[in-house]
């Protein structure tokens, strides 16, 4: 295994890097380190000695590719339609080449590296050259169409659900000589793959410690939302800036240009520039800011324009007021004009062709505060879409069920839109399952929001295999393969209604603020009387909470899921009636007790997504998911049994003993005291005392360590998601294409989805490539 041009022992960069640039070696091997004893010690080290497991940092060949199948609702959209979908889609994968920007300082080289080889013959002309006279394995091949399929699947070469760099697992010599069959000759098409790849190598096949995942700071990790010289320091002094200009830093990046001087870059078409404006950061010293607007602006640019051409096809004047907003928004980088567009998007309900375009989830920004871009259009799929509007008109009577007085709940619920969708166009890193969105507080509380369930998503992604369930005991197989699929259609449903759906915020000097302290509410956690703190004036939930604030709501949303998945009345929506005579379902239903054990599994394998040299995590989700772990193993009473024992391989394994009749007694009670505290912190705005419960059930003691061990060695490969595309042809119609569900089908999918060579691209790579130097 070539590591790279770091040292494959300690990880430093050797003097023989210069002597690599000079003579351009295709080989990155530098000269491996040997232990105290002479020997060599076998892996790229995290501490002194121990060696780096590289099944964490590659992608097997046997990950699964799956298609996103949406051509059976694209045919039922009339012509209008399909032309409106057609220009919104565009303008979101548009604005997915930003990811590439917001990912790692190698990823726009990458992606312009393959574009360039891919566009100039297809895929299987240079899989037949690579055979034939290229001098490669057919596994090698194999690891070379596999790395570049993950890449375009992240939109970046790491994992868009970890954070985790991925880098290729054949030799770079090999990888390169694969590229070159792709036969772009001497000329020009020669000249820029060399460009490219010089671009992109080194960091490519790079895992020096800072480089392994994303995070901000030189002990962190690595982030593009910042320039290289700054740490958590920097994004804190940041954050009271803005906070003190009201200013949201969703569409923005921090720049530092030298020791208390920074630049917030926003995204916009327009260019300008706001001069200097000094801070008094308290205790963190005086600086300086400037505001430059402009930032991706040939990419905003081209969103506005699919966005302008997407009005014409617009079913109604909403939807032509919206985009107007998200135009405005992405000209002039505003915000304010992005939360007007969302505001025609809430009252467009129901419509036929259904979207959501801008810098919307902070998951990927260290900070937890700068949106990652995201665009999306999907058909409304109403039969399934009626069964989610059943659970909107019960949702008043079902928020009565939480485990929380009224004084922490919003006085009037926002009746929103909730739909099943089938995606056509899913224009980011990832694509999820389940979305809550606008993500604005002031207008989720006081205005309305929508949930919508990716169908087409759900299906694809979370379907069983054939292979046994890891880590679940043989009693529980085939009912988990069973109803893993409408358990977890139950629990994001919930999820995204009801649980980021529900609960009031309290801001200092609100007229709601000073009605919740005249009525004096007391604490149920240990009966004293609330007094705050509350959120400051123009503070936000991500401001207030910051990196906190992702894994922190998605516990809370998590815990409403399997809670209330033991109402009768929410299992009914879904189609799931409860006899509770039926053998065996007397304490709980089927579908609850597999939502429960999807959760408990879930906490498991979330320890995949712990660091152990930087104790952090990295996918708010899984954080989320082992906190939920934690408190149920607190509940003790034989609720959840971890066991270890030893596998028909031989080797260690974990089983999950759950036991089902102490679900709605013992795993309720914890469950629900849990979510009330989560929901009393984040209501007032108690960072200290949220940040200090979450942080402590987030920690892996010796004992989780030892079963994460077996986690890892038997981790299974997140899937890679094939999509559709929608082209125009000269007569205005639009058609409609998939892919197979292979590597090559992935690749083909973006050779058709861009051009060969995108020079604004390359322009944008290149006007920041200095300041992310270092990291």
């Amino acid at each position: 295994m070539v590591l790279g041009y770091v040292c494959p022992c300690c990880g430093i960069k050797d003097d023989w890097l210069e002597e690599f640039t000079k003579k351009g070696d295709d080989d990155l091997v530098c000269k491996p380190c040997h232990n105290e004893d002479g020997g060599y010690s076998g892996g790229l080290s995290i501490g002194k000695k121990a060696e780096l497991d590289l099944s964490v940092y590659t992608i097997p060949l046997d990950t699964s590719v799956v298609c996103l199948k949406g051509r059976e609702a694209f045919d039922l959209l009339s012509d209008t339609e399909k032309a409106y979908a057609y220009y919104v889609g565009k303008a979101s994968w548009e604005g997915a080449k930003i990811c590439l920007l917001q990912c790692s300082p190698e990823s726009v080289p990458l992606f312009s590296l393959f574009q360039l080889v891919f566009s100039h013959q297809p895929v299987e002309e240079t899989i037949r050259k690579a055979k034939e006279g290229g001098g490669l394995t057919e596994d090698e091949i194999k690891e070379a169409l596999m790395y570049i399929a993950a890449f375009y699947g992240n939109f970046g070469n790491y994992k868009s659900f970890g954070d985790t760099k991925f880098v290729p697992s054949l030799q770079p010599s090999k990888l390169k000589a694969f590229l070159k069959c792709s036969g772009l000759g001497d000329g020009e098409k020669a000249e820029l793959f060399e460009q490219y790849w010089q671009a992109a190598c080194v960091r490519m096949y790079s895992l020096l410690p800072r480089q392994r995942q994303l995070g901000l700071g030189a002990e962190k990790g690595v982030t593009t939302y910042f320039s290289a010289n700054c740490e958590e320091s920097d994004a804190e002094i940041a954050t009271k800036f803005l906070d003190s200009k009201n200013v949201s830093p969703y569409n923005t990046r921090l720049f530092k240009e030298s020791e208390g001087k920074y630049v917030v870059k926003v995204a916009s078409s327009d260019i300008k520039t706001v001069e200097d404006q000094e801070f008094d950061a308290g205790d963190k010293g005086k600086a300086t800011f400037k505001f430059e607007y402009g930032d991706y602006a040939a990419l905003m640019a081209r969103i506005c324009e699919n966005l302008e051409k997407a009005s014409t096809s617009a079913a109604n004047d909403t939807q032509k007021n919206m985009l107007a907003g998200y135009v405005k928004s992405f000209k002039e980088g505003s915000i304010d004009a992005h939360k007007d567009g969302s505001r025609y998007w809430i009252k467009d309900v129901g419509p036929a062709v259904e979207s959501y375009i801008g810098f919307i989830e902070s998951y990927r920004d260290p900070a937890g505060m700068r949106g990652e871009w995201e665009g999306f259009v999907a058909c409304v799929n109403k039969e399934v879409s009626r069964k989610f509007q059943v659970l909107v008109d019960g949702a008043p009577d079902m928020l009565k069920l939480m485990p929380w007085s009224t004084e922490f709940e919003k006085k009037e619920f926002q009746r929103p839109d909730f739909t099943s969708l089938e995606v056509l166009a899913f224009g980011s890193s990832g694509v999820p399952a389940g979305i809550n969105i606008p993500n604005y507080d002031d207008i989720r509380q006081d205005e309305g929001f929508k949930n919508v369930s990716l169908g087409n998503v759900l299906q694809a992604s979370y379907g069983a295999g054939e292979k046994p369930v890891t880590f679940l005991v043989e009693q529980d197989q085939a009912m988990f393969k069973s109803l893993k699929g409408p358990a977890f259609e139950v629990q994001v449903g919930v999820h995204e209604l009801l649980g980021h759906g529900s609960g009031r915020l309290y801001h200092k000097n609100s007229a709601e603020t000073k009605e919740f302290l005249e009525k004096q509410v007391k604490n149920p956690i240990d009966g004293t009387v609330l007094t705050g703190p509350f959120y400051a004036e123009g503070a936000t939930w991500d401001s207030t909470f910051g990196k906190l604030a992702s894994s922190y709501e998605e516990c809370r949303a998590e815990c409403c899921g399997i809670y209330l998945s033991l109402e009768a009345e929410v299992l009914k929506v879904f189609g799931h009636e409860w006899d509770k005579s039926a053998p065996g379902q007397a304490d709980v239903h089927d579908v609850t007790y597999i939502n429960w054990l999807l959760m408990v599994r879930a906490g498991l394998t979330g320890l995949e997504f712990y660091t152990p040299e930087t104790g952090a995590w990295r996918q708010a989700h899984m954080n989320a998911r082992y906190v939920i772990l934690r408190v149920l193993l607190e509940a003790g009473q034989g609720l959840v049994k971890l066991e270890t024992t030893t596998g028909d391989d031989g080797e260690p394994n974990v089983l999950i003993h759950l036991e089902r009749s102490l679900i709605p007694t013992v795993g309720k009670k914890a469950i629900g005291e849990f979510l009330q505290k989560l929901q009393i912190y984040k209501s007032l705005g108690d960072f200290e005392q949220g940040s200090k419960m979450f942080a402590a059930y987030s920690e892996v003691p010796s004992d989780m360590a030892q079963l994460r061990a077996i986690v890892m060695a038997r981790k299974e490969p997140r899937k890679l998601l094939v999509q559709p595309h929608m082209e125009m042809g000269s007569d205005g119609k639009v058609a409609f294409c998939e892919y197979d569900e292979t590597p090559e089908g992935m690749i083909k999918s973006f050779v058709a989805r861009y051009p060969s060579q995108d020079d604004a691209l390359w322009a944008l790579y290149q006007k920041e490539a200095a300041a992310m130097e270092g990291q």
